[in-house]
């Protein structure tokens, strides 16, 4: 028998429109592999407050509620407590009013065969960008905009960030109040503002921490929203000089806490990333080719 050393190309994989997909093509084992949080619906608000600096702008974003039967019926992120402050800016509300009272009720629960045009168009319609898929534990999983980074990051494009559709900047004032900075979330449906002329921003998580700073050590405070912002800890947004493309930008806010970007007059986050996305494609994993080759010495089959 003859022994040759062949080496086969590797197979160009086929492209698929990432909207077309589901979103068990997408993710696969993956899919299902963080579990939501849970908080019981009788719980107080100050508990989401503190739950929600944890987590929001993570894989999980957002608090799932469920009843005393551990069943998903609402969701509580820094929207929803945000703006349940506006109305009720003190301490005291924190503590007397239950999560049940002011959660979103029209949790979305997906299957894994939801295109992710689909759950784009579900999560426009309620703006919200956060969903539950049931995983083999008998609960569910978490599916956010901050999750489809990971999409991104396999997507095999010349999209770069200058491409991408340009919004305005929303901006705040070193001396503006709280009341101040979110009216103009709410105003500009953001949840992350910039201070004017800085590389410093204010987001719902940053306020929700600086209100549970609050509630453990001056809960004398009358009204959250009287607060100045020069005394609230702001953060750094990630500036970025080179133009990258979209595999390289969601590689580099995948590794962020936090992820929220700028490349010049254009400010990015996972929900920017979400909408690019949707004009995409994404390639199959290669593998090599594995069929039978005729020695052209013998005419013998060779497994290669």
């Amino acid at each position: 028998m003859c022994v040759h050393n062949i080496v086969r190309p590797w197979i160009s994989p086929p492209k698929y429109d990432i909207s077309e997909l589901t979103l068990e093509q997408i993710f696969s084992d993956s899919l299902t592999d963080t579990p939501c949080v849970y908080l019981n619906k009788e719980r107080e608000v100050y508990i989401a407050t503190e739950m929600c600096v944890q987590y929001l702008e993570s894989s999980v974003d957002s608090i799932v509620i469920r009843d005393d039967d551990h069943n998903p019926i609402g969701m509580i992120g820094g929207y929803d407590l945000l703006n349940y402050i506006r109305a009720n800016p003190t301490s005291n509300s924190q503590y007397e009013t239950k999560v049940q009272e002011i959660m979103f009720k029209d949790l979305l629960i997906v299957e894994k065969m939801i295109t992710f045009q689909d759950l784009m168009d579900k999560w426009k319609a309620s703006r919200r960008a956060f969903a539950i898929t049931p995983n083999s534990f008998q609960g569910y999983s978490p599916i956010s905009a901050r999750k489809m980074l990971e999409v991104g990051i396999r997507c095999k494009t010349n999209t770069c960030i200058s491409s991408m559709p340009k919004k305005k900047m929303i901006t705040f004032q070193p001396d503006d109040s709280l009341r101040t900075i979110v009216e103009l979330m709410f105003k500009h449906n953001t949840r992350k503002i910039l201070l004017e002329f800085s590389d410093q921003f204010i987001s719902d998580r940053l306020i929700l921490k600086e209100i549970s700073k609050i509630l453990k050590f001056n809960p004398d405070v009358d009204n959250f929203l009287d607060i100045q912002i020069n005394q609230v800890e702001l953060e750094n947004v990630a500036v970025i000089k080179e133009d990258l493309n979209i595999r390289q930008l969601c590689t580099m806010m995948y590794e962020m806490d936090h992820p929220y970007v700028v490349y010049k007059d254009i400010s990015i986050t996972p929900w920017d990333v979400c909408n690019v996305l949707m004009t995409e494609r994404i390639a199959e994993s290669y593998e090599l080719e594995s069929e039978k080759t005729i020695c052209p010495h013998c005419g013998k089959n060779i497994d290669v």
